[in-house]
């Protein structure tokens, strides 16, 4: 197969465990950990990351298959020996991509490059001059400017997007109208993860739904030890973060709870976590007779690779859009794998909707 060229936009955690796994799976006996071996005729291996753009001195001018373990990275090493794959990491532009407080402080934030930053030429010339087919977001989390700097240049340079952050454009009637336009395919917005907090808040709501046992409260806090946590010690960053965990989980119930009713996000950082994540779920609701009942969980997830299993899906179904002549958000992909798609549905649905939109087309998959 002709290799699926992807350029990454933040050589953080999740492009860590990212770039791993696809060197993993590229000779791995077996496909376990996967949710698809193959999206179309496309196996993971077949992805080839051929650029990133970073701002960290740490990462630029070194080749991605370096960066990705370079210092604030702390998630996980599951693939250790990856030779140099050739992929250069530029200057990015930094705009709100990185917070106040986590510039040039310590190992654990961000030590902006004095490299002269990207313009949106530059980038453009680029993600052309590698002949990028799909163009993935893995900013921090509110970074609403830096974010559409990368999807103009993604619109120019006539790349398909896989956005990753809660920053909305997929569910942005605008900036999906510009991607329709373009002919350009995008998923989005805000990986859901494979086995992760929202997701399994989601089908537990879902599963009191279809039980008949109506809910009343639910919380949902989070807490971890890596950059995206750090980050988001920022209060003001996180609006869209609690609107996109909290609208998916929302959409599950069988009934749409009071603000006061639901709280969900992230809760604190605690460095020595790295990048394992922890989630403290409660449900509260009333079963036969309005008697009371509750139910609570603890999850433990490393939560880098948890992203990259779905962002490997992600980038595939961007592909097999291309080949068909699909543009604008992908409503299927989008809604399976992402917290904030433009169509909200439960998993069952969305998985349903995959089959029925990209079975057909894969001869790998029969």
């Amino acid at each position: 197969m002709t290799p699926i060229r992807v350029a990454i936009v933040g050589l953080g955690n999740c492009a860590s465990s990212l770039v791993q796994g696809i060197e993993r799976y590229r000779t791995a006996p077996s496909s376990a950990g996967l949710i698809q071996e193959f999206v179309g005729d496309y196996s993971v291996g077949d992805i080839e990351i051929v650029l990133g753009f970073d701002v960290d001195r740490r990462k630029v001018g070194s080749d991605v298959s370096e960066a990705i373990f370079a210092k604030p990275n702390n998630t996980t090493v599951f693939h250790p020996d990856i030779a140099p794959i050739g992929a250069p990491v530029l200057m990015g532009k930094t705009l709100d991509g990185v917070a106040s407080h986590m510039a040039d402080v310590d190992e654990n934030g961000f030590i902006v490059s004095d490299t002269e930053e990207a313009t949106q030429q530059g980038v453009v010339d680029a993600l052309r001059e590698h002949r990028v087919d799909v163009l993935v977001n893995f900013l921090p989390v509110g970074s609403q400017k830096a974010s559409e700097f990368y999807m103009m240049c993604a619109l120019e340079a006539e790349t398909a997007v896989v956005n990753c952050i809660p920053v909305f454009v997929a569910s942005d009637p605008l900036w999906e109208a510009r991607f329709r336009q373009k002919g350009l395919p995008i998923v989005g917005d805000d990986i859901k993860a494979q086995i992760g907090a929202t997701v399994v808040h989601r089908m537990l709501s879902q599963l009191f739904a279809s039980r008949g046992v109506g809910v009343d409260h639910t919380y949902q806090l989070n807490t971890g030890g890596n950059t995206d946590f750090m980050n988001m010690m920022d209060r003001g960053r996180i609006t869209s973060k609690k609107v996109s965990k909290t609208q998916a989980v929302q959409s599950a119930l069988a009934e749409r709870l009071a603000d006061g009713d639901i709280v969900i996000g992230p809760s604190e950082y605690v460095p020595w976590q790295k990048d394992n994540k922890i989630c403290f779920l409660r449900i509260e609701g009333e079963q036969f007779g309005g008697v009371p009942m509750h139910l609570e969980m603890r999850l433990s997830v490393e939560d880098s690779p948890n992203a990259a299993a779905c962002v490997v899906d992600a980038i595939r179904y961007c592909r097999v859009a291309m080949e068909r002549g699909e543009a604008g958000a992908l409503t299927g992909p989008s809604a399976f794998y992402c917290k904030h798609p433009p169509q909200q549905m439960p998993e069952e649905q969305a998985e349903k909707l995959l089959i029925e939109q990209y079975r057909a087309y894969s001869c790998a998959a029969e």
